[in-house]
């Protein structure tokens, strides 16, 4: 898998210098402007995208670590797969990450990977929420949007011929003698 560079990234601006988190932690309430979603577009197979709201904390860990916790809110618009049509769609989707200078894997433990937060190495020190956020959306998408009551309804004449009498073919040709 390669890694987009974060100059690539949409929402790459929307990151926190470790230096800048207090104490007791820091909140932010952010909201995409009109460029920042033409860019998620254009990046995800989206129509539209009218809403893009991230309320988050970072808070240090005991150890030098950072916990970037959060949900995002989003109006979007996807294409339906059978019809073309636009399907709307509301995402509430929640986050929680763990930013380490190093990580290491678990010594012995049979603990699933699905319990607990993602954990990542922090590179430099900027905690990427922008990144997670743009992500957190990517993930929630729906990759088959239907619209309610559409239906793929295809039929294969060569397989419905196969279907038929397999001595009507022989009858066409005993026709046309």
């Amino acid at each position: 898998m390669t890694r987009q560079t974060s100059a690539s990234v949409p929402l790459a601006s929307w990151s926190h210098a470790t230096v800048d988190v207090p104490d007791q932690g820091l909140e932010v309430t952010r909201s995409a402007n009109d460029a920042e979603r033409a860019d998620i577009v254009r990046a995800l197979p989206l129509a539209a995208l009218d809403k893009l709201q991230a309320h988050y904390r970072i808070t240090a860990l005991a150890g030098g670590g950072w916990r970037l916790k959060g949900q995002i809110s989003a109006s979007l618009v996807q294409t339906c797969v059978v019809s073309l049509e636009p399907v709307p769609s509301v995402i509430e989707e929640p986050f929680e990450v763990e930013f380490w200078r190093e990580v290491s894997e678990p010594d012995g433990e049979d603990k699933s990977i699905l319990e607990g937060p993602d954990v990542e190495t922090l590179a430099g020190d900027e905690i990427p929420a922008g990144r997670i956020v743009f992500e957190t959306l990517a993930g929630a998408l729906d990759p088959y949007p239907r619209k309610e009551g559409a239906a793929f309804d295809w039929n294969d004449r060569a397989r419905d011929a196969e279907k038929s009498n397999p001595f009507s073919v022989l009858m066409q040709l005993k026709d046309k003698e």
